[in-house]
């Protein structure tokens, strides 16, 4: 145990030896594999070293043969790309194929690539343009991408901008022109000189038949042009471009896998391509806070292409108007029926409206044209009526039309309670016209802009599929079939012809009893005299018309009815041309013109036989209307050589002619002349009945002309009826010569007796025969007291007249006169049943006359207007001569009166 420390601590260094030992070993074997691994890494060296010169040779040939293979890779790239159209990464293909070219201009070979480029780049514009071309014609949205993106690329947006308003402007050139081509050398072979007829040449050859086809087509295409510039001009990006840099990302791909068809020696050329177009397509496919610069170049190209386009817009919609404006020159138009004629129109102006939203002007110059087509087209509709309604007023005889027809008549065009003529096929009229320029429509589509067509789509499109429906019927018309009125009435309106069959009073002036309940099937018809090809006559019974009296149904006539029905047109083609509708009214009220002046110039002349002193003088306001009249209707009012129709009278008078060509009032007999009376009467009232609906109709600054219609010749009417019966009175009473008969009585008498003239006793028996004659005569009792009366005036007139033409009287004669006054009123109250007595007070005052002071006649004179100067100086030169004035007395007397 003395040496147990001392152990221990020689244990102890064998431990620390064994463990160094180990130490050692692993030393060892370390070191023993590096050696191993040195001697490996020298055998390498060894061997590249030996083969170094081969390979310095073959490394200095091959980055030549690399960028060739690479610049054969990157022109069938771009080959590829153009046959993709993708033009954006071409251009971009493009500038790094010529830097790569620049790079080796000495090779033979990068020269024969070089003159490849400029055929390729001229390829390329052809093909974009072609593209450009068909965006223009029909625009879609990822094809003027591309074709924005290549021209951004090449730095000429403003060329692009130029270029697509060009190509607009020869499309409407070539569309338009060969639209025409096509529609009127569809069933001709195109031989080469039609080939070659200019536009306003096929324009003036367009027959009738096919004018609304080539207007329609026309329009047709027109207005795709204006949807496809207004689609490019109000084209935006949107503010989010995830969705469109992705799909840019795919393309990129797809087109780097084009260059990827060479060896894995290209990979140089492939990181190189990507990272330049990573850099000018897209900042990262994940959305980021900044704008890409792609984003920011496509927008601000599309922005300016926007701005020009919206300057030039107007250029296109006057280029647009200048080619309709020359097809609707054409000939055929003034020439077609009126249906046909609406159509046209609203056609148009549909356009126009279309056009005003598109260019955001009004359309003044083309407003103006269509309005003088429609101008030229109412002056020959407006004559060929005219003519037709002075034919029926020369051939009336004036008899009342059954009182079951006039019930049915309707005048829903002239009363306002009507629809158009003609509602359009596929759109609602009230979406397209508008019959004031507030109308809701209207406003609606000014308010939403072009856009609001653009989701309407082609609506002409539209009308020519609607059109070939209806051809394949040869009787509809717009989805109506023509009907007539009446034999006996005729219709002479622009051509029509009614057939005197079609009498069935459901069906009469185009409405039946059913369809008057029911507005929108109202709105369906062509025409008054037109119905629905799916409703059919039924057995209901007829309604009234809610317009028309009963007094007012039994005053009919086929002329009034005629003038009605023209006028009532007149009306519902104010609503449809709008744009015209002051001369519509204009023409509708020579219409009445001349209808009021044949009625007067027929009735209201009369016969030569009472004319010479008798005739009853014009009131001023009857005057001046027939002055109007014949001032307005000049041209119109010439003598026509027409067969006279047999009349029934009972007058033996002489008769005139007048210069409608027909015999004059004189010979016509009573129940005529009242007849006329009535229905114009009755035409006057309809006419105020529809006074407030053709104010409406009319624009503000011509309500005037209404206006000045109704006061100066509507209101006369009660005059001429007034003139017309008081003319009739006095060629049925027989007393036109008594005046000279009772101026030749002696009244020079010193004593009265109890006995009265003879004549007096005579004229009471020409008043009984008068009465006599009005009582058999087929008039109404209103009318026959009415007449009456005129006769008890024309008595008192006779009176007064023979009484102003005696040269000399006593006192006594002077009291002669008034019992001869008193027993013909007492005669002639056994004849009327009205008093008398107030009638002839003009004949008492007159003889009173007599016994006036000499100062009072010039004031007496001046008191009494309702004698006639004649008459005033007759009692004057009488009293002055039986009193023994005088002369200088007696002519200063006459000089005050006169």
């Amino acid at each position: 145990m003395e040496h147990h420390e001392v152990m221990v601590k020689g244990m102890n260094l064998v431990r620390e030896l064994e463990r160094d030992l180990k130490v050692a070993n692993v030393i060892c074997m370390n070191g023993r594999r590096h050696l191993n691994s040195s001697m490996n890494e020298v055998s390498r060296d060894l061997i590249v070293n030996t083969n170094s010169k081969k390979k310095q040779a073959l490394s200095d040939v091959l980055p030549v043969l690399t960028e060739l293979i690479h610049a054969m890779d990157m022109q069938n790239a771009l080959e590829s790309l153009v046959e993709d159209e993708d033009f954006c990464k071409a251009f971009q293909v493009l500038s790094e194929y010529l830097q790569l070219l620049d790079g080796f201009s000495e090779l033979s070979a990068i020269k024969e690539m070089s003159k490849g480029v400029e055929v390729w780049l001229g390829k390329t514009l052809q093909k974009l343009d072609a593209l450009l071309l068909g965006v223009c014609q029909e625009f879609k949205e990822q094809n003027y991408l591309t074709v924005v993106d290549a021209y951004a690329l090449i730095g000429d947006i403003s060329g692009l901008a130029e270029k697509i308003q060009s190509f607009f402007m020869q499309e409407v050139l070539s569309e338009t022109h060969s639209v025409l081509r096509m529609v009127m050398l569809e069933d001709q072979e195109l031989n080469q000189q039609n080939s070659r007829l200019t536009y306003s040449d096929l324009c003036h050859q367009i027959q009738e038949s096919k004018f609304r086809k080539c207007l329609l087509q026309t329009l047709a295409v027109l207005f795709n042009l204006m949807c496809a510039y207004y689609e490019i001009m109000s084209f935006q990006l949107e503010d989010e471009e995830g969705r469109a840099m992705n799909s840019d990302s795919s393309d990129r791909l797809l087109s780097s896998k084009l260059l990827e068809e060479s060896a894995g020696s290209t990979s140089h050329f492939e990181s190189s391509r990507d990272s330049s177009v990573d850099m000018a397509l897209d900042s990262g496919s994940a959305p980021s806070a900044s704008i890409s610069p792609r984003y920011q170049l496509r927008k601000d190209a599309t922005d300016f292409v926007s701005q020009t386009l919206q300057r030039g817009r107007k250029n296109l919609w006057q280029l647009t108007t200048s080619r309709v404006s020359v097809l609707i020159s054409s000939a055929a138009v003034s020439s077609m029926s009126i249906h046909q004629f609406l159509r046209i129109y609203e056609d148009l102006n549909t356009f126009m409206l279309a056009g005003e939203n598109f260019c955001g002007v009004e359309a003044t110059e083309f407003r103006n044209k269509l309005k003088a087509v429609c101008e030229n087209y109412f002056t020959a509709f407006h004559r060929q009526t005219f003519y037709a309604l002075k034919m029926v007023l020369e051939k009336e005889n004036w008899l009342r039309l059954p009182p079951e027809m006039a019930h049915v008549i309707t005048f829903a065009g002239l009363l306002g309670d009507g629809a158009a003529l003609i509602v359009p096929s596929g759109i609602s009229a009230r979406e397209l016209h508008s019959d004031k320029s507030g109308n809701s429509a209207d406003a609606s589509c000014r308010k939403g802009g072009f856009s609001h067509w653009l989701k309407s789509g082609n609506v002409f499109f539209q009308k020519i599929s609607g059109n070939s429906k209806e051809c394949q019927s040869p009787n509809l018309f717009n989805g109506t079939i023509a009907r007539g009125l009446d034999g006996a009435v005729g219709d002479y309106i622009h051509g029509y012809k009614d057939s005197p069959r079609s009498t069935n009073v459901n069906h009469v002036n185009g409405y039946s009893a059913s369809e008057e309940e029911n507005e929108d099937l109202l709105a369906d018809f062509i025409d008054e005299d037109s119905q629905l090809p799916s409703r059919i006559s039924r057995p209901n019974l007829p309604k009234r018309n809610p317009h028309v009296s009963d007094e007012d149904s039994i005053a009919q006539t086929g002329s009034s009815l005629s003038l009605l029905r023209s006028m009532d047109k007149y009306a519902r083609l104010m609503q449809k041309l709008e744009i015209v509708n002051v001369e519509f009214f204009k023409g509708m009220s020579q219409l009445f013109k001349i209808f009021f002046y044949f009625i007067f110039e027929v009735f209201g002349v009369p016969s030569n036989s009472n004319s010479k002193g008798t005739s009853d003088s014009l009131n001023y306001r009857l005057k001046s209307a027939m002055s109007r009249v014949t001032q307005d209707c000049d041209q119109w009012l010439k003598p026509h050589n027409v067969p006279v129709p047999s009349s029934l009278n009972d007058l033996t008078s002489t008769s005139s002619t007048t210069s409608f060509g027909l015999l004059s009032g004189a010979s016509l007999g009573l129940k005529e002349r009242c007849t006329a009376a009535d229905t114009i009467s009755l035409v006057a009232r309809i006419l105020h009945k529809s006074k407030a609906h053709l104010q409406s109709m009319l624009f503000r600054n011509n309500a005037v002309i209404v206006d000045d219609f109704y006061a100066n010749l509507v209101d006369t009417v009660p005059d001429l009826v007034d003139y017309i019966h008081r003319t009739t009175a006095r060629q049925l009473l027989h007393i036109s010569g008594y005046a000279d008969r009772i101026a030749a009585a002696k009244w020079e008498v010193k004593e009265l007796g109890l006995e009265h003239n003879g004549y007096v006793d005579l004229m009471l028996g020409e008043f009984k025969h008068y009465k006599t004659r009005l009582m058999h005569g087929g008039i109404q009792k209103e009318v026959q007291d009415i007449l009456l009366e005129h006769g008890l005036e024309i008595v008192a007139e006779t009176l007064t007249e023979g009484f102003s033409r005696v040269k000399r009287c006593t006192d006594e004669g002077r009291a002669l006169m008034s019992l001869d006054l008193q027993v013909l009123i007492n005669g002639l109250q056994h004849f009327v049943s009205a008093n008398v007595m107030p009638k002839f007070q003009i004949v008492d005052a007159f003889i009173k006359a007599y016994y006036l002071p000499e100062t009072e006649y010039v004031h007496w004179a001046r008191a009494h207007p309702e004698y006639t100067k004649s008459q005033i100086v007759g009692v004057i030169n009488l009293v002055a001569t039986m009193k023994g004035w005088r002369r200088k007395t007696r002519l200063e007397v006459l000089e005050k009166i006169e």
